[in-house]
């Protein structure tokens, strides 16, 4: 039987982990594909390509996509792809699904689509670009750890 001091000494060390623990945020840089295209290929200077630095861009692992603000995709020049029904805190809704979006975080690039936030909330990186990024989230220290793309201990799995 545990004693009550090793009780209570387990409480605090997991008061304390959990107080070191919370929001994970990343810098993000989202562009719209169609117009970084048309620059590689010639048809457009670089700065007719549209492109946008969001600051403190909260990682849920909660999230399946992408989920950017109305203002942001509408600054982007994004195109609809369908309407969608998304799973919310407040319960089952219609959420627009924009395609073509290139989105760079901690030195990884990749192509994704995105959910409209129709409120202007805070942008959310779910967990598809995460793992399509081979990035992970640390919510001890509060930051993004970027895994490894080349060795025996790569992300990129064929399994």
């Amino acid at each position: 039987m545990e004693s009550f001091n090793s009780i209570i000494s387990t409480q605090i060390m997991s008061q304390k982990i959990a107080q070191k623990m919370g929001l994970v945020t990343a810098t993000i840089t989202v562009t719209n594909l169609v117009d970084e295209i048309l620059h590689e290929r010639g048809f457009i200077p670089a700065e007719q390509v549209r492109s946008v630095t969001l600051e403190n861009v909260i990682i849920d692992t909660g999230a399946t996509r992408l989920c950017l603000p109305t203002p942001i995709i509408a600054q982007l020049g994004l195109t609809v792809d369908e309407e969608v029904e998304v799973k919310t805190a407040a319960g089952v809704q219609k959420a627009r699904l924009f395609k073509r979006l290139s989105l760079a975080v901690e030195g990884r690039k990749g192509e994704f689509n995105c959910l409209e936030l129709p409120g202007g909330e805070d942008s959310l990186l779910g967990l598809i670009p995460l793992e399509s990024l081979g990035l992970q989230p640390d919510i001890i220290s509060q930051r993004l750890i970027v895994l490894p793309d080349r060795g025996r201990n790569t992300y990129h799995l064929a399994l």
